[in-house]
């Protein structure tokens, strides 16, 4: 199903409601405005394969803008609305999206992006021009508003192409054949929603985390096709998701480890006496949860948490469900999606049990990389060009259940041991004075590398070197020796993305740069 089939069922029914404001769109709304807007790509010829760009904040708009790229058989690029001017510009122009819809909001980035985007042939901006703007952008509303609601004559599925974060590199775009059957019989996603986490069409899903971002824009976009109510975020607000979450009888949710962080340490009065009587299933991913951050959740929701272990690529997929886990506690599931084969770097299989890279086998590599041979193969087993991996190391025990170590480009080795960052970082956001944490490997003369803890506070607390001792001793009560820092700096801000991604190449940079270690 979707919103076509929605609008005539239900056509008051939310489809969407902005937590904030209230603003809702009904499906009725969300048909007619996905079809002119539809009808407009189709008058500006674009044809089954081409492209189109949308560079908004969390904006009602966004799932417009979806429906019609994917009732259009086109393939949509969603671009990182914290961008600056040259890297959103990067990506419309390398995707080749004939379209970009952006907003008033954005306008100061946005601007730039026509000079340098030359496929890009029609700018669309909601909520009005800014002043100023030039002639190369023209208002959205009125824009569609010269289009019937009427759908096209055919309407078939459109896909994601969706860019990597960049955290190790510039983004890539992640390429995927177009499905073929009409937009009608739904999306694939469906099943997954479906199965796992018991969606169906009196389910309110919602989103805290930026659209952008693969795992919000397809949640709620399969909302939507099931027939429930997305409730969207326009930020991440530890105390505003919980308000939320009451005010609109929240059923579903999903966020990242780093969300579950802020709300456990928010005071006590400020996340007590919410009523989540009708929340029945928390989902989480995006990065590893650490297992003492997981068991607060359980205590604080109860045992409604369920996990999954995938990536932009869709090469394979793990779930993992309340009570698996406090069976097997930090685990990220076993595959519902591919099979997993865990490897060392040449490539050999290795036992239950041993660490290596995460890879998943599928019948073929089932993504590419844009225009990037070389990074396509990299993500491929040397053996079984049908074997791909997203970078991550971890280990299968005897029932088949992953448990993640780290990203393999985070790994420090120094003095010949290997040593994961992640398991220190783990342990380390526990600390009460602790907001947030990353630990990198710095030169080192005789060893290579040592480890490092880059600390964000919480508010109210100041550094100096008592503090480092207290968090030295803290590492080491629950840390082997050789796996705690050697030297702690601390940060105003962490370079974290608002989906829970830590730019880590920034730090390491630095401190490969300039190699003084101080307090700062």
């Amino acid at each position: 199903m979707y919103p076509g089939h929605h609008a005539k069922t239900r056509p008051e029914k939310a489809a969407a409601i902005h937590a904030r404001s209230g603003e809702v769109l009904t499906y009725a709304e969300l048909d007619a405005r996905s079809n002119q807007l539809a009808q407009l790509f189709w008058a500006q010829e674009l044809r089954r394969g081409d492209h189109v760009a949308v560079f908004l904040e969390n904006h009602l708009r966004y799932f417009e803008v979806f429906w019609a790229t994917f009732r259009s058989g086109l393939y949509l690029t969603t671009v990182n609305r914290y961008l600056t001017a040259p890297e959103a510009a990067y990506i419309v122009d390398d995707c080749g999206a004939q379209v970009l819809v952006s907003s008033r909001a954005l306008h100061e980035v946005a601007a730039e992006i026509p000079r340098h985007a030359s496929a890009c042939r029609r700018f669309l901006v909601v909520d009005g021009l800014h002043e100023g703007a030039s002639g190369r952008f023209e208002a959205y509303e009125a824009a569609i508003d010269e289009f019937p609601a009427e759908p096209l004559q055919e309407e078939p599925l459109g896909e994601f192409m969706l860019y990597s974060s960049g955290t190790t590199g510039r983004p890539k775009g992640i390429t995927r054949p177009l499905p073929n059957r009409p937009v009608s019989r739904g999306l694939a996603m469906n099943h997954v929603l479906k199965a796992l986490f018991h969606f169906d069409e009196e389910s309110v899903y919602l989103s805290p985390a930026p659209m952008y971002h693969s795992a919000p824009i397809g949640f709620c976009s399969s909302m939507q096709s099931l027939g429930g109510t997305v409730v969207l975020m326009d930020r991440f607000d530890p105390v505003e998701a919980l308000q939320a979450m009451e005010k609109y009888a929240v059923t579903h949710s999903q966020w990242v480890p780093t969300m579950f962080i802020r709300m456990l340490k928010l005071p006590e009065e400020e996340r007590a006496g919410f009523d989540f009587s009708a929340h029945r299933v928390a989902i989480h991913a995006a990065a590893p949860c650490p297992r003492k951050v997981k068991e607060e959740m359980f205590a604080w929701w109860g045992p409604i948490l369920h996990e999954y272990y995938g990536g932009t690529e869709l090469n394979g997929l793990t779930y993992v469900g309340p009570e698996e886990w406090l069976a097997h506690p930090s685990t990220v599931g076993r595959a519902v999606m591919g099979r997993l084969r865990i490897c060392d770097e040449s490539g050999d299989e290795l036992p239950v049990g041993e660490p290596g890279i995460v890879y998943f086998e599928r019948d073929k590599a089932p993504f590419e990389y844009h225009n990037d041979a070389e990074m396509t193969r990299s993500a491929q087993h040397p053996k079984h060009p049908g074997w791909t991996a997203l970078g991550d190391v971890g280990y299968v025990d005897d029932d088949g259940y992953l448990f993640l170590i780290d990203r393999a480009s985070f790994m420090i080795i120094s003095g010949g041991v290997n040593i994961y960052p992640q398991e220190i970082e783990n342990e380390l956001i526990m600390h009460p004075k602790v907001e947030d944490v990353a630990v990198v490997g710095v030169p080192h003369p005789e060893f290579g590398e040592e480890v490092k803890a880059v600390v964000q506070l919480v508010a109210g607390v100041d550094a100096d070197e008592e503090l480092v001792e207290e968090l030295m001793a803290f590492a080491r009560e629950r840390l082997a020796a050789y796996k705690c820092p050697r030297s702690i700096d601390f940060e105003a801000a962490l370079p974290r993305l608002p989906t829970g991604k830590l730019y880590k190449r920034i730090l390491k940079d630095r401190y490969w740069g300039d190699k003084d270690s101080r307090i700062v």
